[in-house]
């Protein structure tokens, strides 16, 4: 009899024990399912986070100026909207222009090209055996008929661009809350953890926050770099369109690791059309050189001093984002990857003893003489 107890509870134990843990596992996935279903919305939040962190660099800047934050605020955001608006400008109108000019002008180059295979003993083989050249004119002859039939693709482009358009002003207006009100909510997160971690929390978002901050501005530096110099090797090579190409590599430089070289071979196309190959040589070298120049001097400078990342870092966080957010996903790689590791550093800190008793102690006039 008194033998009875003891061996029930256990067993009550691993009943209580084992449905916490199918009850935790539930959670968990419930948990998870959720963020799937909601990961359009959570993306934009976090976009608008890490745009709200980046634009506080100069709403600060502007509302010590001015004195009055509302205006800062206002001046920041209509030059934000103003630099897509400003960029189409600059870039559709070539591209237009440049659309037209090869559509009316293939058929010639389709010429061109059939007379260089005639010039050629090993394209005239090629010719025979394929029928190359009679086939590309046939199509190029036919190509200006079809431009018709691109009303439907147009009007799918149209919708992403709507979609766009909608999730980009939804981004815009979730980051204009968060600049306005969201350290105040960041410093009531703090205070609710007591005042032992509070100033610990403080010190987390703000160097978290200069990280972020410094890697756009070092982004938009590098990038203005590298376009400030192509235009000038544009120009000086007799490129038409050196402009709007200049900006174009400034947009493409932005994204970390492949951009400087999908701007590179953007560009290196369009002179294929303009003194080939004199001038696709030229540009192909300098290409070269100056990516040379920016992996090993400018960027690994740049970030040095703004987010103090090591390299090997910055190329698993920039393939880990590409692969899981694409094109978005790279440009906030980075600084993500900056945040985890002043998270990480900040709380190792909090847990050495003299930091917590640095934490702990009270202020200078508060402290006994």
């Amino acid at each position: 009899m008194p033998t009875a107890p003891q061996t029930a509870a256990p067993a009550a134990v691993s009943a209580r024990v084992v449905l916490r843990v199918v009850l935790t596992v539930l959670l968990v996935v419930l948990t998870l399912y959720l963020i799937y279903l909601l990961r359009t919305p959570l993306t934009w939040i976090f976009i608008a986070g890490f745009l709200a962190i980046a634009l506080s660099g100069p709403v600060n800047w502007l509302s010590r100026r001015t004195g009055k934050r509302g205006l800062a605020i206002a001046i920041v955001y209509v030059a934000l909207i103003l630099v897509p608006v400003l960029l189409a400008a600059i870039l559709v109108p070539p591209l237009v222009e440049q659309l037209n000019n090869l559509v009316n002008n293939l058929p010639a180059y389709v010429r061109d090209l059939q007379e260089l295979v005639n010039e050629n003993d090993r394209l005239r083989q090629l010719e025979e055996d394929y029928n190359i050249t009679a086939e590309l004119q046939k199509q190029a002859s036919t190509l200006p008929g079809r431009v018709g039939d691109a009303a439907g693709i147009l009007s799918d482009i149209g919708l992403g661009l709507v979609n766009s358009i909608f999730a980009g002003i939804t981004i815009l207006v979730l980051s204009l809350f968060m600049i306005g009100s969201g350290r105040r909510w960041l410093d009531w997160v703090a205070e609710r953890q007591g005042p032992e971690r509070a100033v610990w929390m403080k010190r987390l978002f703000d160097r978290i926050g200069n990280a972020v901050g410094n890697y756009v501005a070092g982004a938009l530096g590098q990038a203005l770099i590298a376009g400030v110099l192509a235009y000038i090797v544009l120009l000086v090579l007799g490129v038409p369109y050196a402009g709007p190409l200049a900006v174009v590599i400034f947009l493409l430089d932005l994204v970390p690791l492949i951009g400087a070289t999908l701007g590179a071979i953007a560009v290196g196309i369009i002179t294929l059309f303009n003194d080939f190959p004199t001038v696709t040589i030229i540009w192909t070298i300098w290409s070269i050189v100056y990516q040379q120049i920016e992996n090993n001097v400018i960027q690994p400078r740049i970030q040095a001093r703004a987010v103090q990342l090591e390299p090997f870092l910055v190329l698993v966080s920039v393939l880990f984002g590409s692969t899981l957010f694409g094109v978005i996903g790279a440009l906030l790689a980075i600084p993500v990857a900056a945040a985890i590791q002043i998270s990480i550093i900040e709380y190792n800190r909090l847990r050495r003893p003299e930091t917590v008793a640095a934490v702990q102690a009270p202020p200078p006039d508060e402290a006994p003489a």
